[in-house]
């Protein structure tokens, strides 16, 4: 038995949560969110816990307990606590700045990168210590936005120029040798 699948899930104060079929929705005091679920994986509510089981012991099925009750989790940590991802500026010349809720990035292009949040999705600038960061209630689209974010200018191996993740390291290479006798 899937040892993350068998937890129940300890629900924090002020977060609901309804339960219809397979599809559950959570609501907190940062927002609300909502997925179905597939139908091997059935979701209840216990003594005021959630708690995930599975149908059968077939292998998808198996694969499908541990991850739904992971994204569960997720979701309630969201609406309570909310997720965030923060992104570090590296190199001369680049930079953002926020205009309105709009983030614009000079990444080094002969343009700026104008970039609108998603629903559910803030950006913030801190232009002492150079980071965006990326929050909201939901998990995988904070991630996805900071990933999108990133892909603009990765940083490279020579001199760590891009955008990273805050804490990432870079594996970095010596550049070209001189000129031998």
């Amino acid at each position: 038995m899937s040892r993350i699948g068998k937890k129940p899930i300890v629900l924090p104060k002020g977060v609901t949560v309804d339960i219809k079929d397979n599809t559950v929705k959570v609501k907190g005091p940062k927002g609300e969110l909502a997925r179905t679920f597939r139908p091997e994986v059935s979701v209840t509510m216990e003594n005021g816990q959630v708690v995930v089981a599975r149908s059968s012991d077939a292998r998808q099925t198996r694969a499908l307990h541990g991850t739904t009750r992971a994204v569960l989790s997720n979701m309630i940590t969201g609406v309570s606590d909310g997720f965030t991802k923060t992104l570090q500026v590296e190199g001369v010349g680049y930079k953002a700045e926020m205009k309105g809720k709009q983030l614009v990035m000079s990444l080094g292009y002969s343009h700026p990168i104008v970039v609108d949040p998603p629903t559910g999705i803030a950006f913030g600038w801190n232009e002492k210590e150079r980071t965006i960061t990326i929050s909201g209630v939901d998990r995988e689209v904070v991630g996805q936005v900071a990933a999108n974010l990133r892909a603009w200018r990765p940083p490279e191996p020579y001199k760590g120029k891009g955008l990273r993740y805050l804490g990432e390291r870079i594996k970095r290479k010596a550049g070209k040798a001189g000129k031998a006798g």
